[in-house]
């Protein structure tokens, strides 16, 4: 009898590194369908990958949204829940996911037409929320996340065949150049970079504090970096920057006194839903990688 078996069209975690030309469109949308996004702005997400928003949420909304984040780590349910995430050394939380499911204020916040539109012209049709979580990132010792592709772990860990999916950072304080703010590699996303090395188990209780599994080599990344440059994001509270799921991307830690918070949120079209991990032990929790693909609306 025959066996069905998938096309995997960006294999990774393999013996070694690996570089694949990407086999999916930029931008899915035909050209001149309507949306927030301007087609000069298309244009330049589908050169160099991601897309900044001036001032995506007026200043009164960042308020909101602040004081919404600050309430959520204040929590001592939210902190002992285990989408919380907690820095290794300062023991202060570094991560809320899911926290459109958590908070109805950040729930607003993802069916907001400014938001979830722009991910639906990009993409080209209707989008659920792979993930989402608040990025809290402290002064005095943060850590950073280092240089990865988002989609090289969705891919191998949550089984996302194809790259559809477009993610969105909001500050929601300002973003300066010294306190660990995003660095992309613009036009890294013509590429995939395929990892060396298998995916341990349960490979998301380190991953979401420390990654290891999925990361680049120094070599390659020197290519890369060499290649492409590195554009580093600044801008006030309210901006967003919008960036493909395959951007070779990072931050650094911040040691500054001044903390670098967001809330960031994958959107995932719903004709590219989560599969089985293609390199990977097992699914990753839903909170991280979500299995309800209802549309946003």
């Amino acid at each position: 009898m025959a066996t069905d078996v998938r096309t995997d069209l960006y294999p990774t975690r393999g013996a070694a590194e690996m570089i694949t030309p990407r086999q999916d469109p930029v931008v899915w949308s035909a050209p001149g369908a309507p949306g927030p996004v301007a087609a000069k702005d298309l244009q330049g997400f589908e050169r160099d990958g991601f897309l900044t928003v001036d001032q995506l949420i007026a200043p009164a909304e960042v308020a909101v949204y602040h004081a919404e984040l600050d309430r959520l780590i204040a929590d001592p349910a939210v902190r002992a829940d285990e989408r919380s995430i907690i820095e290794p050394t300062s023991q202060k939380v570094r991560s809320v996911f899911e926290v459109h499911r958590i908070s109805e204020v950040f729930a607003r916040l993802v069916a907001d037409e400014r938001v979830v539109g722009r991910a639906r012209q990009i993409l080209g049709s209707d989008v659920y929320v792979h993930q989402s979580r608040i990025n809290v990132k402290p002064g005095f010792g943060a850590s950073g996340f280092y240089w990865h592709s988002d989609f090289e772990t969705w891919h191998a860990e949550d089984g996302l065949p194809n790259m559809r999916a477009v993610s969105v950072s909001i500050a929601l304080t300002e973003n300066h150049d010294t306190n660990g703010g995003l660095m992309i590699m613009p036009g890294s996303h013509t590429s995939f970079l395929g990892c060396a090395g298998e995916t341990p188990k349960d490979n998301y209780k380190k991953s979401l504090k420390m990654q290891d599994a999925g990361t680049p080599s120094d070599e390659a990344l020197t290519k890369l970096a060499d290649r492409h440059g590195i554009k580093l994001f600044t801008g006030r509270a309210g901006s967003a920057t919008w960036f493909d799921c395959n951007c070779m991307h990072g931050s650094g830690d911040n040691i500054t006194p001044y903390p670098r918070s967001n809330v960031f949120i994958v959107f995932n079209s719903v004709e590219n839903t989560a599969e089985e991990p293609f390199a990977a032990p097992a699914r990753r929790p839903e909170f991280i990688g979500a299995r309800d693909f209802t549309p946003v609306r």
